[in-house]
């Protein structure tokens, strides 16, 4: 067997299985299954022979029963090994199974924890806005200082309006006014217009009876003075 050379995954499990079967744990000294089939044989060929030979048949019997003790013991406690590490596996696997069976549980209370988590954050941050909201109302003067502060400024609002009430009248009378006083100045400016046209009529009339009375006065004076 050549146990020196390296070999892969599976070659190595195939060696490390003929090795448990065969009792074989080093490359050293002869194989204990090789022990035993050479006690084997050299007992069936002493029988095999002819002749009295049954002190050495019974010395080569009890030589192979001492070495297949020998060999049974180590396969006894291998076999005792392989059944605790079957055990063990199974129990692995039941712990795995319950090591995933908790995960899961585990991760819906994660999430459970998690929905929880940000309910938890908007309830804080709802009273965190209830109680800016709370401190704002307390930093406001009473009710009845607020009250009394509206009534002033609705009584400060109908003096205004009143005023402005007043101011517009007065505009408004001084807008007829000043619209009559245009009136009166556009009629009087007419009346003015019409006097002095009138005026300048008479002056007209009077210059022209005067020219002609001037005329006939030197007509008269021509006339005598021919005669």
């Amino acid at each position: 067997m050549a146990a020196n050379y390296a070999f892969g995954p599976l070659e190595d499990d195939v060696i490390i299985k003929h090795r448990l079967l065969t009792r074989t744990t080093t490359t050293r000294g002869e194989p204990p299954l090789k022990k035993l089939q050479k006690k084997f044989t050299s007992f069936v060929l002493e029988i095999e022979k002819d002749g009295n030979s049954y002190d050495d048949c019974e010395k080569l019997s009890r030589a192979f029963l001492q070495e297949l003790s020998t060999f049974e013991i180590p396969l006894l406690k291998s076999k005792a090994v392989v059944d605790a590490n079957i055990r063990e596996k199974e129990s692995f696997h039941e712990f795995k199974d319950e090591i995933n069976r908790q995960i899961l549980l585990s991760q819906g209370d994660i999430e459970d924890l998690k929905k929880q988590l940000e309910e938890s954050k908007i309830e804080r941050k709802h009273k965190e806005e209830c109680e800016a909201i709370r401190k704002l109302i307390a930093a406001q003067p009473p009710r009845s200082v607020t009250q009394k502060s509206i009534m002033e400024l609705e009584k400060e609002i109908a003096a205004l309006d009143a005023e402005n009430t007043a101011s517009s009248r007065m505009l408004e009378l001084r807008k007829k006014q000043f619209a009559l006083l245009l009136h009166v100045v556009d009629e009087l400016q007419n009346t003015i217009e019409d006097e002095q046209k009138s005026l300048m009529e008479e002056i007209r009339i009077t210059s022209e009876e005067n020219k002609i009375g001037v005329d006939e006065a030197s007509g008269g004076l021509e006339a005598m003075a021919v005669d």
